[in-house]
């Protein structure tokens, strides 16, 4: 079953010469916005603090370890879902955010996303949370353009699945290729590319672009970014 969108902020694409992507979690944000969100729904009382409390806390770990299974990463979060109705989702989410994001967002990751904007560059948020967190984020920043990890629905409900390849890894330079094909482009196109990140998640992507930006970075990622000579960012 295809994923219904929780989005809608893909405007039609407009050709650039610079391509700015961004990584979303301890990139523009201070924090991880699946883990904020897991903790305001214990704080509401939607799930109980003894399961999750452990749970969400191990698998960040292993996951800024570069541990984790990209499955088991993504449907932890997106099992948080299922039991609900959208509606009532939404508006925790709309607590959430107000609570837990909105506030927190630093003024001079906004700048860095608007910098490039108000040059004409093509910017795009590409992050491994689930598009139902991301995109009201996304929008938040004045982003046009979202790549993120999609929820499966069926029948008007989450189901606690991944549709279709979740956006993480060596994945997200495949699920890049391919929304950049539906607008008839291709990265090699781009005469520069730029990619901000702070995780190790990251590095095959990193890797690829131009001009490789290491924001706040985890351990691994700045030892690499100092051996390369990547420039390295601390914002927020």
């Amino acid at each position: 079953m295809a994923a219904v969108p929780t989005h809608s902020i893909v405007a039609a694409f407009v050709p650039a010469d610079i391509l700015a992507l961004f990584d979303l979690d301890h990139t523009l944000l201070p924090h991880d916005s699946d883990e904020q969100w897991v903790e305001f729904l214990i704080e509401e009382g939607v799930l109980d603090r003894a399961v999750f409390e452990a749970g969400n806390r191990a698998i960040v770990e292993r996951y800024r370890r570069g541990e984790v299974g990209v499955l088991e990463f993504t449907e932890f979060y997106l099992s948080t879902l299922e039991p609900h109705p959208v509606s009532r989702l939404e508006a925790w989410r709309q607590r959430y955010l107000q609570q837990r994001i909105f506030p927190r967002i630093a003024p001079a990751a906004r700048g860095l996303v608007e910098r490039h904007r108000a040059a004409g560059d093509l910017v795009v948020l590409t992050t491994a949370t689930s598009s139902f967190l991301t995109a009201p984020i996304a929008r938040e920043f004045g982003f046009e353009h979202l790549i993120a990890t999609e929820p499966e629905v069926r029948d008007g409900r989450y189901t606690g699945k991944v549709a279709g390849t979740p956006n993480m890894r060596e994945a997200k330079i495949a699920r890049l290729e391919a929304w950049l094909a539906t607008r008839g482009a291709r990265l090699a196109d781009f005469r520069e590319s730029w990619f901000y990140s702070d995780s190790r998640n990251d590095i095959p992507l990193l890797s690829v672009v131009t001009h490789p930006v290491a924001v706040n970075p985890d351990p691994t990622l700045a030892a690499l970014a100092t051996q390369k000579r990547w420039p390295i960012l601390h914002i927020g």
